[in-house]
């Protein structure tokens, strides 16, 4: 019998998936909630799909005193309660879960990284793995150049094999820690062996987008000033801050999700067609289009950004308290829970056409999309009627999540002798289409790791440049709000600054 890939048309023809030579991923704050619910049910994911080597091997390094089989135990039970295992996969589980070690690690006590050293020898005698290691820091960022200065100590940034390094955002707080966590990391390791995750870049979705533009003429064509008026990408969420006023008390909505998820989401909008599809031939355009962005002055914040902060309301009819409201927060803080900012991208292609990214806490609903938005005929052939819909603009959007897939929503005539038009929708859904479930993203991205396979990892220049163009806001935003905060309520769509900031650019926010 036929599986549901199997019988699915679209399904057919696609390339078989690359496996990595045999390696030993180590994941530094392994006893942190990251590693048990993404990395480690990621791993075993990907060899649910035979796509993990022979001989494949996790070391988990902290400052927890666990044993081998303490961390083996924990991480079982972390596969069994976040991964799909099914009754069929318990040979499997036995099996993953043997190839996982720890190694007890304290970047303030060099021995412990000697110790580390060995065991991954050993490893490498026992299992194959033939000193290929992929460092994976799930730490607090305090901790990522104490590790990497540890790493070379012991001559771990480069073995006789390959070595590779991957970092979790935030990548600095601000420019100068940017720059300065570069110095630091770029000390010990070479740039083609650091991968800077987002995983934003993981998801299907905007994976599909150079697929999208560069695959198909239908579109390309129009990708540009002459045909689209503006574009808007939206990362909401319907979650208050949670448990983490700690992290986000000192990041806000600009650092948290603009200067790096959105970003990296409208560089992919916004590139040229790269040369090839080489990792650093698309990462080359990514950059370009981030330099092409026009700078603005600290006077010209007001014009270039919009912030905002939620108060008391309501989220699916359920009373929620306002940020300052929230444990660990501020009763006086200032921290964004909103961010907008609007990119003029001063080349060719999309002179004059302004890019609006935003993102938010306690919005009605939890989306993140693209919204490309066209310019209106240059004359209305068609007068208004009772029977007919108001006019919107045509516009093809990119849903990220949830509901993954592409919309395109255009006008149309209803049937009968009049011309009554409607507005209607064009939709693929990837779930409907291809019959299985999009990949979470850290599997697409802990697999191209392994490969070498850069293209979805965030170069030290792109990063670097977008930090230099958001400094005048963080600087602005760095004064206290004074009486303006909150300026929105939750579940609701934001401040009314800025619906009035869009407003006077005769455009306004689109509704997901």
């Amino acid at each position: 019998m036929k599986t549901v890939e199997q019988q699915n048309p679209l399904s057919e023809g696609l390339r078989l998936e690359r496996t990595p030579e045999p390696c030993t991923v180590i994941i530094f704050g392994a006893s942190g909630d990251l590693t048990m619910r993404k990395l480690i049910p990621a791993l075993f994911s990907l060899a649910q799909q035979n796509l993990l080597p022979a001989g494949f091997s996790v070391v988990g390094a902290a400052r927890s005193p666990f044993s081998h089989e303490e961390f083996r135990d924990k991480m079982k039970n972390a596969v069994q309660e976040f991964a799909d295992v099914g009754p069929q996969d318990a040979n499997l589980v036995d099996s993953f879960i043997s190839g996982l070690y720890y190694n007890p690690s304290d970047p303030t006590k060099p021995e412990t990284f000697a110790n580390l050293e060995k065991l991954l020898g050993e490893i490498d005698q026992e299992r194959g793995t033939s000193g290929n290691r992929l460092f994976y820091l799930s730490t607090p960022p305090s901790l990522y150049a104490p590790i990497c200065k540890a790493l070379g100590q012991v001559k771990l940034n480069g073995s006789k094999g390959w070595t590779r390094i991957i970092i979790e955002k935030p990548f600095g707080k601000d420019l100068e820690s940017m720059r300065e966590l570069n110095r630091d990391v770029l000390s010990v390791f070479e740039e083609d062996q650091v991968y800077r995750i987002d995983h934003y870049l993981g998801k299907e979705t905007v994976q599909n987008l150079m697929v999208l533009r560069f695959d198909n003429s239908i579109f390309e064509p129009l990708w540009n000033h002459q045909y689209v008026d503006h574009v808007q990408i939206t990362a909401a969420e319907s979650l208050g801050v949670e448990k983490r006023a700690g992290y986000y008390e000192k990041s806000g909505a600009l650092r948290d999700m603009i200067q790096n998820h959105l970003f990296q989401v409208f560089t992919l909008v916004a590139m040229e067609p790269p040369v090839s599809l080489a990792s650093n031939d698309i990462r080359d355009e990514k950059t370009k289009v981030v330099k092409a962005i026009r700078p603005f002055t600290h006077d010209e914040v007001p014009h270039y950004a919009q912030r905002g902060q939620y108060g008391p309301g309501a989220i699916s009819g359920k009373p929620v308290p306002g940020y300052r409201e929230e444990e660990g927060v501020d009763p006086q803080s200032s921290t964004d829970t909103y961010a907008a900012v609007k990119l003029c991208v001063d080349n060719w292609r999309w002179a004059g056409t302004p890019f609006y990214l935003r993102s938010a806490k306690r919005m009605p609903k939890r989306v993140s999309e693209i919204a490309i938005q066209f310019k209106t005929p240059p004359q209305k052939l068609f007068p208004a009627s009772e029977a007919s819909s108001p006019a919107e603009p045509n516009r093809l959007i990119v849903r990220v999540q949830p509901d993954e897939g592409i919309t395109v929503k255009f006008r149309a005539k209803l049937p009968g002798q009049a011309v009554n038009i409607r507005n209607v929708n064009m939709d693929f859904d990837y779930g409907t289409s291809f019959g299985k479930k999009s990949p979470e993203a850290y599997e697409r991205l802990l697999l191209d790791a392994m490969l070498g396979d850069s293209t979805l990892f965030a170069r030290g220049d792109m990063v670097e440049a977008s930090w230099e163009l958001l400094m005048p806001v963080l600087d602005v935003w760095s004064q206290p709000a004074g009486d303006g905060f909150p300026n929105y309520a939750a579940g609701s769509w934001g401040p009314q600054a800025s619906d009035d900031w869009l407003a006077s650019e005769c455009r306004q926010w689109r509704r997901p």
